[in-house]
């Protein structure tokens, strides 16, 4: 596949031309959550218009709701590489259907169990896993990241786990630095203790080709509204595990399938909202055979986009920014930068760019570890994320934004 066409792709999002003060916005804030395409809009607004009913009913309207979220659960197993058994469910968003797993998964351990999470997450794949060992009186163990290097210590992930591990709770790429895991590698270690494996994607998910089979991890989640898509979290697992466990849910819902982990009524128009923000990534390379294939191609060109612009910021900074993440390999992490300028607060850059009409977030973005570890736990950092969609002449805009700043 060639360079992204960014110019195209940007057609396709209408917030993009959204002005600030009679200035177009320079939308950075991507990790808290991307723009949408027409296609997501055109595909949530239809489903409404045509009309839709619950699940169940011995009519049409019914049965195009159950297809939406048929068809959802097949898209997002394209998205996720899934395995042909898993199983795919949904929910509100990622962070309470990991409190949702982490609760049934709890009911197995007890006093002597250990549980592994790690200082890179975000706290949605911390704080459960905390609550859950907490009431079962198992023991949280923690995998620290170097605070040179910005990489994840998998010498001290293997020291940690071990025949007393029950879970290991790893991120698939830091939400506030960017740093890729090797989830691979960390669910070797795990499977080798007999430990499973949950992964929280929801950041890596618009950066980088998710594929569950090859990484072998037994539960993985991530949020449609980070991949171009709606409001809706999404997770999968291993069908005999998700069967073997017993989700919290009312009487009447299913006893088997991926559907006793869905509470209530589903947002159908949302779950429409995701096949199409999932076949946007896929339209990005039509030409390939399979849905798969379309987006493992696209996710190519979507990291060499993303390491071009990159290199650009990193060596146009001005002096007096510090970049606390990798810089001597952007393909080890995604374009999300946590950056400090001298003098000035997270909080009042984060404004000043604002009001530029340069859209950045401060603080700690739930990433509690991590800026625990980096010892900014007082105002945090800004943090600016790159997508598809953005181009070289925002970066420019930002780094004479920062330098006229500095």
């Amino acid at each position: 596949m060639n360079a992204l066409n960014t110019a195209a792709i940007r057609g396709q999002f209408p917030a993009l031309r959204r002005k600030e003060h009679g200035t177009t916005v320079a939308w950075f804030d991507g990790p808290g959550g991307s723009q949408v395409p027409q296609s997501v809009i055109d595909a949530i607004s239809g489903f409404l218009t045509h009309g839709g009913s619950n699940h169940g009913g011995a009519f049409a309207a019914s049965r195009d709701s159950e297809k939406a979220h048929e068809t959802a659960r097949r898209a997002v197993a394209d998205l996720f590489g899934a395995r042909l058994d898993d199983h795919v469910a949904f929910g509100m968003n990622m962070t309470s259907l990991n409190f949702a797993l982490s609760r049934a998964l709890a009911t197995t351990w007890g006093p002597g169990d250990e549980v592994v999470v790690t200082r890179l997450d975000h706290d949605a794949n911390v704080a459960p896993w905390l609550r859950a060992a907490a009431e079962r009186g198992a023991t949280v163990k923690w995998v620290p990241f170097d605070t040179t290097t910005y990489r994840l210590d998998l010498a001290a992930f293997a020291d940690v786990v071990g025949p007393r591990t029950k879970l290991v709770a790893v991120t698939h790429a830091s939400n506030a630095i960017g740093t890729i895991v090797d989830i691979a590698e960390a669910s070797r270690i795990a499977h080798a203790a007999g430990a499973l494996v949950v992964v929280d994607a929801v950041h890596y998910a618009p950066h980088g080709l998710i594929d569950m089979a090859a990484t072998d991890s037994d539960f993985l989640l991530a949020s449609a509204y980070k991949f171009f898509g709606p409001h809706i979290g999404a997770f999968a697992g291993r069908s005999s595990l998700m069967e073997e466990l017993d989700a919290y849910k009312v009487r009447p819902s299913p006893a088997t399938g991926p559907g006793k982990w869905e509470t209530g009524t589903q947002s159908f128009e949302a779950l429409t909202g995701v096949t199409a923000a999932v076949d946007h990534l896929a339209g990005l390379a039509p030409d390939e055979p399979t849905r798969r294939d379309q987006i493992a191609l696209a996710f190519g060109a979507i990291q060499d986009h993303a390491v071009a612009l990159g290199k650009r910021f990193l060596s146009g900074l001005p002096a007096t920014a510090t970049v606390f993440g990798i810089t001597d390999d952007l393909t080890a992490r995604t374009p999300t930068y946590a950056i400090e300028l001298e003098g000035v607060s997270a909080r009042r850059l984060a404004t000043e760019l604002g009001d530029r009409g340069i859209y950045v977030t401060d603080g700690n973005y739930y990433a509690v570890e991590v800026m625990r570890s980096l010892q900014r736990e007082d105002g945090g950092l800004v943090r600016i994320g790159f997508l598809h969609y953005t181009t070289e002449d925002e970066v420019d805009r930002l780094l004479n934004a920062l330098h006229d700043l500095a």
